[in-house]
């Protein structure tokens, strides 16, 4: 049964969207293994999981990798419902939602 909800993440420490990946999975209190990549020298589990961009994060979730983490946040909040949803169920409210994130998504900051 373990092995059914068996959880990793594979990133590197200073992604942003690595670290967007991490508080879903503690936001939804779902348990998980982290597995920290050499981006100069890659694994061959990322070349594997994420051969088309060979880059982090991935989610594997069962042996399935799931990779960009926009798409690993719908996954993870599509599949376990436990917990608060990061969407709200009325469709306006989540589109407007979805509008201010791309719009912070596109910003180009300069620190």
């Amino acid at each position: 049964m373990a092995e059914e909800n068996k959880v990793s993440l594979h990133g590197f420490f200073a992604s942003p969207y690595v670290r967007r990946v991490e508080l879903a999975l503690k936001f939804k209190g779902i348990p998980y293994e982290y597995v920290e990549e050499d981006l100069k020298n890659k694994s061959s589990l990322l070349l594997k999981y994420n051969p088309v961009h060979k880059k982090v994060p991935v989610l594997v979730h069962n042996g399935k990798p799931i990779v960009e983490s926009l798409i690993i946040l719908e996954y993870i909040d599509e599949t376990w419902k436990n917990g608060p949803r990061f969407l709200p169920e009325d469709p306006y409210k989540r589109a407007q939602i979805r509008f201010w994130a791309s719009f912070v998504h596109q910003q180009k900051y300069i620190v």
